[in-house]
This record gives C-alpha cells, structure tokens and sequence, in this order.
C-alpha cells in the first residue's frame, strides 16, 4: 500500500477527502512532544513542501486536504546526531587544517545510515578526526543517493582537540592573534579606501564646475564602488566565521584541568562555542560545573552515569550540568549504528537516575541541533521547520517503545505508511 493509498484510506472519517490538495497533508496522532513547548494531545500537524506549516491540538482539517490517522502514536522531531564519524574511517587528519572537510570521506550508500534513519536520527553532524584544529563538520541527512542530496550544511562547526599544555595554549592564543592581524589589516584597507574615496570625490565636484553638467551617458560610472575587504587566509577564515557568529566550535575536553586551562587560552574573547565532554566513569568534570554552567555552554556527551572518582558512589553529570545552567546535547555512547538506534533508551536511564525529562527531550532533538547552528530549522515542532518527524507506538523514553514511522523533509522513508 503506498503512502497516498493509505492516506486516502483513513481520509473519509476525516471529511470526506477524495484527492490530495496542493500536497498538502494532515497528520492526526495521540500525542505531539514539541521540544520548544508543552506535549499536545490529539495533534493534528499540516506539513507542506517539507515543512510544519501549523501544529495545535484538534486542528480543524479543511475538505480537500488528505489525512494520515494514527491515533496510538506519539510524534516527535527526528533525533539529531551532532558528533559522529558514522559510515566513515577513523584515521587521524593534521593538526592544524581548519578549513578540511570530512565531505570527501561520505560514501551515501553506507549502510549505517539507513540503520539510523530507521531508527529515527534525521540529521548527523560529521566530524574530521585529529587533534588541534582538524577541520570543520558538516551536517548530513543519513538519506540520499548522492552527497548533494545528504548535504544540510558544509559548515557546522570547527572542531578543537584542546588539553591542558602549553603546546594547545599556544596553539589557541596564535591563531587568535592571526585574526588581529587580519583585522588590523582590514581596517588599513578601509582607511585606505576611504581616503582615496574622498580625494576622487572632491576631484570629480571641481572637475564638474569646470566642464558643468555631465552628459546622462557619462553618470553611468558615477556610482562609488564599494569596499572590499583583503581576502583571509583560508586558515584564518574558519575563525571569522565563529567570531562572526556564522560557524559554530565544539572544543573537546577530557577534565576539569582541561577547562581551566581553555578558559585561560581564551581569555577575554567573547565566541559562543560547546564543549565535547569525553564520558569516562571517574570524569572530574563537576569539579567545574558551576564555571560551564554560569556561561550557559552547550556540552555535547554520552548519556551514561559516572562514578565520584575513587568511589563506588554513582553521579549523574548531565543532570548536574543541567542544574547549574549548561544545555545538554546527547551523543550515542558509542559511534555504532547500534549505538544510534539504543540512544532513546540510554537517555531513558538517565531520567530514571534523576535528570529532567525536558532536559531528556531537548537533549537528542533541539540542543544537539543547535551545535549544528541549525536550531531554526530543526530540533522542534514548530511552525515554520523542517518536517523531519519521528513516529512512536509510546513515550520516547520507555524500553518497550518502538519506532513505527520516520518522515524526512516531509516525506515518510522508513516504517509501515512506507509502500
């Protein structure tokens, strides 16, 4: 049965439909987890050209327009995977090339990635391997026949590899001292510029006094060109773009000591950057959590329980780090397709060891979404984003829970609606 035929299956309760409008669709289901806002029941979601174009509880469906019916399910934004190396080797890039891309390495076809689409992760953040600055990520659909069909976002965020020695400070401290100079460069230019403008401005009045009006042919070049700035070094570029707010940095730490010692690196630069927190089960990391949490920073990390170092006495950081204002954006505990597909339930434990199920929720959909700066567009339902949905026969978080449908930039291409 394709997904029209079920469509037009269950339209007639519905008002009667005997044809689509437009492409237009009408989803009914039990129970919409909006991430953005409070759960609705009996949600009816319109999605149009691949967007949610209204959402609400018991929406009114005009005649004309096909609905999908599932009164049993549970709707949420597809999962967001923003730390993988999925369907790609793990060898190691350079040190310092911010400007790679792991694009070159994807092979669209991989397997793992119609794993994980059919367990409902929507979006994959792509990173490049190495330690300092070894390049970019990119933000991939695990869906397509060709690399520019998987493709959101060439330009996701900068990786750093950051530990606590003076070779990273340094290493931290230069590069930012090459965007001064690239700074100071441009505004030499601009002063430049400005100056000559100003010369040949008042050099054409004087001449248009002598010789009076300018033919209507000749004004066509009066227009003032304007500035452009020196092209950056494409090393340098990456870090325009976070200081600029265009490119995000997800700086990855392993300890306390770590922190302490980025923050000194740093200094007073103001960047909005996330953390990449490396669960381990004797991690130190809320020795700092106050410091991560007063900066409001977005820390990308396993759902999974630690251990107060030298004891048997178990912690729940995430739910710690929550507590003292850090957002929480979940990665699988480990970068399988297996590990993908189990990530609702690993969250699920975490819940049941204490953190907050909006914090859960947010922290597989909308915050890992915005390490990818694709907040706006993803993590949500809301009107106005993507239709990247995840159908379920139960609450997200409950072992037993199954995913039943998954729908991709407003068309269903996993579970039983599929033909």
């Amino acid at each position: 049965m394709t997904i029209l035929t079920t469509i037009l299956t269950l339209a007639p309760a519905f008002g009667g439909v005997t044809e689509p409008s437009g492409g237009l669709l009408a989803i009914k289901v039990g129970r919409a987890e909006t991430v953005s806002g409070a759960a609705i029941e009996h949600a009816v979601i319109l999605v149009d050209d691949g967007k949610i174009v209204e959402i609400g509880a018991d929406l009114p469906v005009a005649r004309g327009i096909p609905v999908f019916e599932r009164p049993d399910w549970v709707v949420m934004p597809g999962l967001v995977s923003c730390y993988t190396r999925l369907g790609v080797d793990g060898r190691s890039g350079q040190e310092f090339s911010p400007e790679a891309s792991p694009t070159p390495e994807v092979f669209p076809r991989h397997p793992d990635y119609k794993e994980v689409l059919e367990a409902g992760v929507t979006t994959i953040g792509l990173y490049p391997p190495g330690t300092g600055f070894p390049g970019h990520a990119s933000a991939l659909r695990p869906h397509g026949a060709t690399l520019a069909e998987m493709l959101v976002d060439e330009d996701a965020y900068l990786k750093v590899y950051f530990r606590a020695n003076a070779q990273a400070k340094k290493q931290v401290r230069d590069v930012w001292s090459k965007v001064d100079e690239h700074d100071e460069k441009v505004k030499k230019a601009k002063e430049k510029f400005d100056k000559d403008s100003k010369g040949k401005s008042a050099d054409k009045k004087e001449e248009e006094k002598k010789e009076g009006e300018a033919k209507p042919e000749e004004k066509k070049d009066d227009k003032a060109k304007a500035f452009v700035p020196p092209e950056a070094d494409p090393k340098i570029k990456p870090f325009l773009q976070v200081r600029d707010g265009d490119l995000g940095m997800l700086v990855s730490i392993a300890q306390a000591a770590d922190w302490a010692h980025w923050v000194d690196a740093i200094g007073e630069r103001k960047f909005d950057f996330s953390l990449r927190v490396v669960m381990t089960r004797e991690i130190d990391i809320y020795e700092v959590k106050e410091e991560i949490g007063k900066r409001g920073v977005r820390v990308v990390m396993e759902p999974q329980i630690s251990l107060v170092p030298g004891t048997m006495r178990q912690r729940n950081l995430a739910a710690e780090l929550s507590a003292s204002g850090a957002k929480i954006a979940f990665k699988p505990r480990n970068d399988t397709a297996g590990d993908h597909a189990a990530l609702l339930r690993h969250v699920g434990e975490m819940i049941g060891a204490g953190l907050a199920r909006d914090v859960a929720l947010k922290g597989v959909t909308l915050e890992p979404a915005a390490v990818l700066k694709l907040e706006k567009q993803l993590g949500s339902l809301e009107k106005g984003k993507v239709a990247n949905l995840l159908f379920l026969n139960g609450d997200p978080f409950e072992p037993s829970t199954q995913v039943m449908a998954v729908m991709l930039d407003g068309e269903f291409v996993s579970g039983e609606v599929k033909e």
